[in-house]
């Protein structure tokens, strides 16, 4: 059962300290990334960019593009991940993820045009067909 006012001595009446108040980021606070969330410089952040997200989904998306049918889907997402993956390391050099964001842009780029100019071929060779 929980005290009561009445039931604290005089030792209990001192107040708690005040909780630290969570400082809000603002966006000109790029320069104090590093303290925010840590310069982590061990290998694995090189090997899988947990910190830039974009980057490991656009390398993820480019990947699995080469699938037929999901690469007219996931090959422009790979595209616009692979771009906000580059923009994020630049504005966050610690982040990392930069050959990932590459191979995202790259294999995004080729699957997209190779899948869908593959579909208008074979549409208009489908219509062709039943032309004659």
């Amino acid at each position: 059962m929980p005290r009561r006012d009445e039931d604290y001595d005089d030792e209990d009446d001192r107040e708690a300290p005040p909780r630290p108040r969570s400082r809000r980021r603002d966006e000109d606070d790029d320069d104090d990334y590093d303290e925010d969330r840590g310069a982590d410089d061990s290998p694995m952040s090189y090997v899988v960019p947990y910190k830039n997200g974009m980057a490991l989904g656009a390398y993820y998306c480019g990947v699995f593009s080469i699938i037929p049918g999901l690469g007219n889907v996931l090959g422009p997402i790979a595209f616009i991940l692979g771009i906000l993956g580059l923009r994020y390391v630049k504005k966050h050099p610690t982040a990392h993820g930069t050959g990932h964001a590459l191979v995202g842009i790259i294999a995004g780029l080729i699957t997209t045009i190779l899948w869908w100019g593959g579909l208008v071929v074979c549409v208009i060779l489908l219509i062709a067909m039943n032309k004659k």
